[in-house]
């Protein structure tokens, strides 16, 4: 527990803050939703998100800043140390597969995880130093590939605070938090620094959560051959319980309630160590990392399905080296008295993966590895784009892609406990990908656009799958499958931005996908499944009621089949058909501010027939709040109306004590962590 490192941190603030009252900070400009992207922007699907934004909005996780990308919803099936769950654009995707992360140009998602394809764990970000988020949704832009097929969201650390700030949180369930963060003038740049820390025990009935989580950044900027330069170290480690999905018959029965767990000895530990560094200048942008990434994860999805002695339990671990960088040239010319834009730019990532690995556990001691290997994986992508403006209203954005991908995994063990060759599974594979992308815009004013886009995508497989010819757990033959998945979406679409006030857009779109990646009960994992096409329709509306209040609103509509027929159905699994996101926020001169938001997660199927759906479910979240020169006060009210539904559910087979083989197929669901309240008091220096 971390209370008295709390009141040392601001009493450290407060002498730190004594001391460097007199330096100067860079004026930050604030935009955000404000940002007028007519004339700017290749679809209706982009925006970007300010600080300020984010400092409105009541987050009981890290990863619920990703809900400020219109149409994402953010959820949980586990302990707060995971990676959250999200849905975005009709899919259900895991822990991150299909939408791609960056911070500071760093990618987020990681490829052939332990747990999920494309993991995105945003728990070593710290909320109060993002300076922005802009996001793109749909596979139109040629500077993100890999994992981008639904969306992508970009976030930027400041280049520096405006203010220092201390500030101690505390709330229910044993919930304490402190942060620490300035900037000073050192040398020829600006120094920066960030800490966070977070304890937290949850509000389970038999599990305390106990999470032990430290954040720490630290970042020096300065002007250099013209451009900014900037020289990051982010570090971050956790610890956590577990309460994960449940099984509706034991809550019916009595066994547990709502808040309870059959197996309580599952939770994680993770750590993310990283370095970067960047440059950027109006034409040029570059940005290289290197990074250190564990992650021990334990799991009971099915509890005695397949061991009645033992017990289900398994530990995936993952353990990497990450490196990598990306750059891009941006060059303004004429071509027949035309003015254009090219833009030219590449990326390389290297996954240095020591041992990706699933073991048989109980209690959280190992019985036996079911598959441990060690996976060398690179990528090297390269693209162009071309503006062009044929008349005062037209203009076209075109943009070519190649990656080329290369897969080398080498089992660790020869052999299972089941004696089972997994030799076998060792091997190489390589793909590569050229991909067109490109809009038509026509501009009608300064306040109203509209596009026509369209581009094809993909995603990238487990490279164990790629080399796979036996089953790890029944020894019965695989068909290794595709490394690279191919996607193609296109939409039409309308942005308007009026008087400062209203900024608005409209979107009808579609994507097809060639593999579908579904989550999978049993395993905890994602597999390769079917091919898949979703359409929809996204209408984003924010409105600046007056200088002071705003009113906005985002509505998304999706219908997501699969393409091909089988006898269990065409309905995918988990996709979201609805999502209202409406809310109301308000920045007054005398120092009063707050919002009230409201979050509609609509009905999904469970499997393929659509015999059995989730429930929808409704959350209101409340952040009010009071600042002065050098105090801010604000309180959190979390699932404010105390909705006892679901954040999150699946249907599959599970086995619980004194039932038959086999197991009992049911709803397994995460229930909404109840009406909590938490307060915050922040010294400004």
């Amino acid at each position: 527990m971390y209370p008295q490192r709390f009141l040392y941190l601001l009493m450290m603030a407060a002498a730190v803050g004594n001391a460097q009252t007199d330096h100067k900070l860079e004026e930050v400009e604030v935009t955000g939703r404000r940002l007028n992207l007519v004339g700017e922007a290749s679809s209706a699907s982009q925006g970007v998100v300010s600080q300020q934004e984010i400092e409105l909005r009541p987050l009981l996780r890290t990863g619920d800043v990703l809900e400020l990308v219109p149409g994402m919803v953010v959820t949980q099936h586990s302990g707060t140390g995971k990676a959250n769950q999200y849905f975005l654009r009709g899919f259900n995707l895991d822990h991150g597969t299909d939408f791609a992360a960056f911070v500071d140009g760093m990618p987020v998602n990681m490829r052939t995880h332990g747990h999920g394809q494309g993991y995105i764990d945003l728990n070593f970000v710290i909320p109060e130093t993002i300076g922005s988020l802009a996001y793109k949704k749909g596979p139109y832009y040629a500077d993100v590939s890999d994992f981008s097929s639904a969306g992508s969201a970009e976030m930027s650390t400041a280049a520096s605070f405006e203010n220092g700030q201390a500030e101690i949180g505390a709330g229910e369930n044993a919930y304490y938090r402190a942060v620490l963060l300035d900037s000073a003038s050192l040398g020829v740049g600006t120094a920066s620094y960030a800490l966070e820390m977070n304890s937290y025990d949850g509000p389970w009935s038999d599990i305390k959560e106990d999470v032990q989580k430290v954040n720490l950044l630290l970042k020096y900027g300065w002007d250099i051959a013209g451009g900014d330069a900037a020289l990051s170290v982010m570090a971050y480690d956790n610890n956590w319980n577990s309460a994960d999905q449940i099984p509706a018959r034991a809550v019916d029965s009595g066994l547990i309630d709502e808040l309870g767990s059959i197996d309580d000895s599952v939770g994680g530990e993770s750590s993310r160590y990283s370095l970067s560094a960047s440059w950027s200048d109006r034409q040029s942008d570059i940005s290289v990392y290197a990074i250190r990434y564990k992650l021990n994860l334990w799991s009971n999805f099915t509890y005695l399905l397949d061991d009645e002695i033992n017990g289900d339990q398994f530990e995936q671990k993952d353990e990497r080296w990450l490196y990598g960088g990306r750059g891009s040239y941006r060059h303004e010319a004429t071509m027949a008295g035309l003015a254009m834009v090219n833009r030219f730019g590449g990326e390389f990532r290297y996954d240095d993966i020591q041992e990706v690995g699933l073991y048989k556990t109980r209690g959280r001691n190992r019985l036996g590895p079911v598959r441990s290997d060690q996976v060398n994986e690179w990528n090297a992508g390269i693209f162009g784009e071309n503006q062009l403006s044929w008349t005062k209203n037209v203009r076209t954005v075109l943009g070519l892609r190649y990656d080329y991908f290369d897969f080398d995994v080498d089992s660790l063990i020869d052999r299972n406990i089941n004696n089972i060759d997994l030799g076998a599974n060792s091997g190489k594979a390589h793909d590569d990908k050229l991909a067109l992308k490109g809009s038509v815009i026509y501009t009608f004013s300064e306040q109203w656009e509209a596009y026509v886009s369209a581009g094809q995508g993909l995603h990238s497989n487990d490279a164990r799958g790629t080399t796979a010819t036996i089953d790890p757990g029944d020894g019965s033959p695989l068909a290794p499958v595709d490394p690279l998945v191919d996607s193609f979406g296109y939409e039409v679409g309308m942005r308007g931005f009026w008087n400062e006030r209203l900024n608005t857009s409209v979107a009808l779109w579609s994507l097809k996908l060639d593999s579908e990646l579904l989550f999978v009960g049993d395993a905890g994992n994602t597999e390769a499944s079917r091919a898949s096409e979703r359409q929809g329709v996204e209408l984003t509306t924010y409105y600046r009621l007056t200088d002071q209040w705003t009113l906005d609103m985002e509505y998304a509509y999706t219908d997501a089949k699969f393409t091909d027929s089988a006898p269990e159905g065409n309905q995918i699994p988990g996709s979201i058909e609805q999502v209202l996101q409406t809310g109301i926020s308000v920045d007054l001169d005398s120092g009063w501010f707050g919002s009230l938001r409201l979050r509609y997660f609509g009905e999904r199927p469970l499997i393929e027939d659509g015999s059995v759906k989730s429930d929808d479910s409704t959350v209101l979240n409340l952040r009010a709040g009071y600042r002065t020169s050098r105090w801010v006060l604000k309180m959190d009210v979390l699932n404010l109306l105390d909705s006892d539904d679901h954040d999150v559910d699946y249907f599959y087979a599970s086995r619980l004590p004194g039932e038959a083989s086999g197991g009992v197929e049911d709803v397994h669901y995460h229930v909404l962590e109840p009406r909590t309240v938490r307060v915050y008091a922040s010294y400004l220096f």
